[in-house]
């Protein structure tokens, strides 16, 4: 068992410290570019009903699936390369690797993302987070219910938990209760549905995007666990 930390800074990928959004974008105009707009929307079905099956999103699961459907078509192959060579470090969040930096000097900084084992550690790498965090990286299919795991790894009198989610972040508050921040960036598309806005309480720490962070002191976010969810509110 590692020594335990003072505070441990757990860090979703997707719309916390990367666009994601802006990703996806990119791959609809490409595939539509590439193999017309038919295709594109079979591709999406194909990724939605994978990602019903698993609970995760799995872009390259999804193109091999395409395959099998379309086994003549050698330009899918062109669809794989722009998946694994996309240039994930231009769509970092402005402030995300500052925000890094502030953690790493405050304590540890891990990566804690949901995914496949193939694109998603691709995406981390690519885009610098890996070396960003010190290559400390945890990527589950439901990180919610795999804390044991992240505590026996990363051990920790206190953690603060960044995620574009309230959902994930209300499960852990659950577990953790006060030994947790939840924070919540408002960044991508989850974190503007009104639906899921009403259905779970507010975090802890509210953010409109993650550079705000810069602007929160340590000893402001550990308080904010004992004070109750939302009792920050919005920097803005």
């Amino acid at each position: 068992m590692p020594q335990a930390h003072p505070v441990v800074f757990l860090l979703d990928v997707d719309n916390t410290l990367l666009d994601n959004d802006q990703i996806v974008v990119d791959l609809k105009r490409h595939l539509t570019e590439a193999f017309g707009s038919e295709c594109e929307k079979r591709y999406w079905a194909i990724f939605e009903e994978n990602r019903a099956a698993v609970g995760y999103a799995d872009y390259l699961s999804a193109l091999q699936r395409y395959r099998i459907e379309n086994p003549h078509n050698p330009h899918i192959l062109k669809l794989s390369y722009f998946l694994l060579e996309y240039p994930f470090a231009d769509r970092l969040f402005p402030g995300a690797l500052e925000v890094i930096a502030r953690f790493n000097s405050w304590g540890q900084s891990v990566i804690l993302s949901d995914g496949d084992v193939v694109f998603q550690p691709r995406k981390i790498e690519r885009s610098g987070l890996y070396s960003a965090v010190d290559e400390r990286a945890l990527i589950y299919v439901h990180k919610e219910q795999q804390l044991d795991d992240v505590e026996m790894r990363y051990p920790a009198r206190h953690y603060v938990l960044v995620d574009d989610k309230l959902r994930l972040l209300n499960a852990v508050k659950k577990v953790w209760g006060p030994r947790v921040t939840t924070v919540f960036p408002r960044q991508g598309h989850y974190a503007h549905d009104p639906k899921l806005l009403t259905a779970y309480p507010p975090a802890d720490v509210t953010v409109e995007r993650i550079e705000d962070l810069l602007l929160y002191d340590l000893s402001t976010l550990l308080a904010a666990a004992q004070a109750g969810g939302g009792a920050l509110g919005s920097s803005g």
